[in-house]
């Protein structure tokens, strides 16, 4: 067998068992396979019902038990939600997708479990609540099952299927819609409860951890009411609950749906239920709609008020972000001058602060201030208020700053992804935390990993490993403290360091820019 193919049955986990394993779960018995290393890999697992016909825009519902044994060696369709072109940055190759997708994979290690078993890590994938999928190749739990943590991929709704509010849902459910993708987070959670200690899994060492839409639902999970007692631990990759727009209320996100509706030219929401999903998916695509719905039942509340009450679970989280992602723009800014038009205009009377500290001293510089704005006013204002209020409520919070720009291959262009300016980008991290580098040269050559790359993936997942074990990530890793800021920089060199313009990224407070509609696949 060729190489580059080997690799890709190793990193989708697709190749036939080697060794029939058999786990009896709550709904029936199960057949995975044992992969490279001796990891057990249990793929497409249901645990909950296809939300399908009359169970679209419901709550999960619980999967049917099956007789006999299930065959669970290969993954199952993602959520239904817009494909990936060959020339994408992250295309792992074509995945089928449907609306019956409510499933999970589980990677475990290899020989017997510990003492009180195996720490458990459950993945949440990112996407902008419109995308993703738990067997893209850079999320694979083949690595760290490895080091002896049981990984565990829920899949979640998505888009317009995984969070419409409408007025008729909110009747159907006596005054609440919305948030469904939430719950099926939440349901996937109960059945690692129920299921995973016939895995070797210790049900009471659960770290929940996401990227992105995924970091954003882990921390809302943090806020959830419901999803209390369910996890023991955070890890949150470039998203936080601490955004200027987060859950909005239930009166406007059932506007929106209504607005759907409209779109779709439907009377109401079971002719709505009787169109195809890829109609659906097309309606969707045009119409400005916000995930997640302050809906008094999944969320009771503003995210800063819940923390602020110390109504959150109070769990130690490992958090941060990249180098130059952003989750806010300033707009075409391509000289000093433009530049601090553009901030005088956004920050008002904070202004004069910012451009003594961000300003470009030249247009040569300008790259490097506007990333480094534009991120600190986002994501990473955002992460510092998380962190902030982890410190205040007493619960440990360990930060990081990834700034390692990946080695492209010389000439490699991509359709999403400029390699010439993205820097340390938006998911950048991933496959580091994974150690998956791999995963982006599955169908052509992207990246030249050099060793130093691949020794900065082991030590980042090893730190990852540490703390799902219950320790600091590593031993000269800072817990955050408010009064003197300090991070984690992750790169060739990785080290400790107080956090670049701490006192101003906690106060920065811009303007809001005017709501664009989103457009093509998101970013994952």
């Amino acid at each position: 067998m060729k190489p580059l193919i080997q690799l890709a049955f190793a990193l989708l986990l697709a190749a036939a068992p080697a060794v029939a394993q058999q786990v009896t779960v709550d709904t029936g018995i199960l057949a995975g396979s044992t992969i490279d290393g001796g990891v057990k890999a249990f793929l497409g697992v249901p645990f909950a019902a296809p939300p399908v016909r009359e169970l679209r825009w419901k709550p999960p519902q619980p999967a049917a038990a099956w007789a006999g044994v299930r065959d669970a060696t290969r993954p199952a369709p993602m959520c239904l939600q817009p494909g990936r072109g060959r020339t994408m940055n992250h295309y792992f190759g074509n995945e089928a997708v449907s609306e019956d997708c409510l499933h999970l994979n589980i990677w475990v290690p290899p020989g017997a479990p510990p003492p009180g078993g195996w720490p458990v890590l459950v993945w949440i994938y990112g996407g902008a609540f419109n995308v993703g999928s738990t067997s893209m190749a850079n999320y694979s739990g083949a690595f760290l099952a490895r080091k002896g943590v049981i990984q565990v991929n829920i899949a979640y709704r998505v888009g317009a299927l995984g969070f419409l509010a409408h007025p008729e849902l909110s009747r159907e459910a006596g005054g609440r819609s919305g948030n469904y993708g939430l719950m099926d987070q939440i349901a996937g959670l109960h059945w690692v409860q129920r299921n995973i200690a016939a895995f070797g899994g210790n049900a009471g060492n659960v770290t929940i951890s996401g990227q992105s839409a995924g970091s954003m639902s882990v921390g809302t999970l943090q806020m959830s009411p419901l999803a209390r007692g369910l996890f023991h631990r955070v890890v949150g990759m470039s998203g936080s609950p601490m955004r200027p727009r987060g859950a909005i209320p239930l009166a406007e996100a059932e506007v929106q749906g209504l607005a759907l509706q409209k779109a779709l030219g439907a009377t109401g929401i079971e002719a709505m239920r009787d169109l195809a999903g890829d109609r659906l998916l097309a309606g969707a695509a045009g119409v400005p709609r916000d995930a997640l719905v302050a809906d008094g039942h999944v969320l009771t509340g503003d995210a800063a008020a819940t923390y602020a009450a110390g109504a959150q679970s109070k769990v130690p989280v490992l958090i941060g972000f990249t180098r130059d992602e952003a989750f806010a723009s300033l707009g075409p800014v391509k000289s000093v001058a433009e530049f601090e038009a553009a901030v005088r205009a956004r920050f008002g009377p904070q202004a004069d602060a910012v451009l003594a500290s961000y300003a470009p001293g030249t247009d040569a510089d300008l790259y490097r201030s506007l990333n480094d704005l534009q991120r600190d006013m986002s994501i990473g204002n955002q992460v510092m208020g998380w962190a902030g209020a982890q410190a205040r409520a007493g619960s440990p919070a360990y930060v990081w700053l990834f700034a390692r720009r990946q080695p492209y291959a010389p000439g490699i262009t991509f359709s999403d992804h400029d390699a010439a300016t993205a820097g340390a980008y938006h998911t950048g991290d991933v496959p580091y935390w994974f150690q998956t580098l791999d995963s982006l040269n599955l169908f052509r050559t992207t990246r030249n990993w050099t060793a130093q790359d691949r020794a900065l993936a082991q030590t980042m997942s090893d730190m990852l490993v540490r703390f799902v074990r219950g320790e600091a990530p590593s031993p000269d890793w800072p817990r955050f403290d408010p009064a003197k800021p300090r991070l984690m920089w992750l790169d060739l060199e990785s080290r400790a360091i107080d956090w670049p313009r701490a006192g101003l990224v906690a106060a920065l407070n811009p303007a809001p820019a005017p709501r664009v509609r989103a457009t093509g696949r998101a970013v994952d």
